[in-house]
């Protein structure tokens, strides 16, 4: 039984949760243009669920998402989804854009709960998903490049960006189509 005690007494990894933009910030982040945020609730078939696990490959496991129409000068002017996917052992809850014209905008990050890879906060990183429009454009280490020491965090937001983005081709693009 000595190594039951003795495992009881390693110190366990820290966690470090921070939370560094409101909802509310970050839809004016990403939107800066938009006077109005409007949920959306989104019903997938099996057939979406199935073209969307095709086009976006491999998923972290992962916590909420929710959507909102963002509209300005009574225009829709795109979609704000906030999502969580797991980094290494907890939830990235991360926020991004998607245009009018299928074009994402810079991921912004809320909250980070894990002790390694806040890194992925750095502006540069994050900015490497503005502009982008289609899957093809949203390879890990290809077009969205890794920081050392926060591989599975840019990894699994990258992954989680790639499944929004397979949405709204999937779901929101054609109901949003005249």
């Amino acid at each position: 039984m000595p190594g039951i005690a003795l495992a009881g007494m390693l110190p366990a990894p820290p966690v470090i949760a921070a939370d560094y933009l409101s909802l509310e910030a970050a839809q004016h982040a990403i939107f800066p243009q938009a006077d109005r945020f409007t949920p959306v609730l989104v019903t997938l078939s099996d057939s979406q669920r199935q073209s969307i696990g095709a086009l976006a490959g491999p998923q972290p496991a992962r916590g909420r998402l929710q959507i909102w129409s963002a509209q300005g000068g009574g225009a829709a002017i795109g979609h704000f989804f906030l999502d969580e996917v797991i980094g290494r052992q907890n939830l990235i809850t991360y926020a991004v854009g998607v245009g009018a014209d299928g074009a994402l905008t810079t991921v912004e990050i809320l909250s980070y709960r894990e002790s390694h890879g806040g890194e992925i906060r750095n502006r540069n990183w994050r900015a490497q998903f503005a502009r982008r429009a289609g899957l093809e454009q949203l390879q890990f280490r290809t077009d969205i490049k890794n920081i050392a020491g926060a591989t599975l965090s840019c990894e699994h937001v990258t992954q989680g960006v790639r499944w929004l983005a397979a949405l709204w081709q999937t779901a929101l693009r054609p109901a949003a189509a005249p």
